[in-house]
């Protein structure tokens, strides 16, 4: 596997506007172990139809953390939803570390990989919670009645059921944000339960976009 050096993650993350990145070392070097976690995984057990290391970055890290360019995620309580190999939660964590975050995934051994990714990064305030969303909080000792302040889903589908859960568990001034092709922005910004911000088009793309959105109260 080929490796890239941090300058060359530097210079794909700044293409979607990922701020000061050339100065964070530590995200950087936590790509790097990321990455080489997720190609060796990828081995035994199906995480990513991506294989090359600058895509990788590319697909996953920089697609993941232009939302920070474009929706305010600061303090507060993230839920990402179907993560499966942490993406977008963990690189989100990653670049903004005062974020409370939770894993929401039901396969078992893409939660095992989530954990053993949190161990080798040392990231604090994370939990997995390995379950279907509308099992939680159930009886898990994650269970919280705190709302979530952000709640975050990529390539999830399943639309209907997630507004529905996002709307029950956010917090009033709480933001969904997703990341979609053409044809579902169009779909779910025709939802009028939700006031919708204008679709942003991911750099490199011409079908994919992230749309935010908050609950109509």
């Amino acid at each position: 596997m080929k490796s890239l050096s941090n300058q060359q993650i530097a210079a794909i993350l700044g293409e979607y506007s990922v701020a000061a990145v050339h100065e964070d070392a530590l995200l950087i070097a936590s790509i790097q172990s990321y990455v080489s976690l997720l190609s060796q995984w990828n081995q035994s057990i199906s995480l990513t139809t991506v294989a090359d290391p600058e895509e990788i970055v590319r697909f996953h890290f920089g697609e993941s953390l232009f939302a920070a360019s474009k929706v305010p995620i600061t303090n507060g309580r993230l839920a990402d939803v179907g993560t499966g190999a942490g993406f977008p939660g963990l690189p989100l964590k990653m670049l903004i570390p005062s974020v409370d975050l939770l894993l929401i995934e039901s396969n078992v051994k893409k939660a095992a990989f989530l954990a053993e990714v949190i161990r080798r990064l040392g990231l604090q305030g994370v939990q997995v919670f390995r379950g279907r969303m509308e099992e939680f909080p159930g009886d898990s000792h994650l269970a919280s009645a705190s709302p979530f302040d952000f709640i975050t889903a990529r390539a999830f589908g399943q639309f209907d059921a997630l507004l529905s859960w996002s709307a029950a568990h956010l917090a009033a001034a709480g933001k969904l944000i997703l990341w979609l092709g053409s044809d579902d922005v169009v779909s779910i910004s025709q939802n009028s339960a939700w006031v919708w911000a204008a679709p942003q088009q991911i750099p490199g793309s011409r079908q994919r976009f992230i749309l935010s959105g908050s609950v109509r109260r």
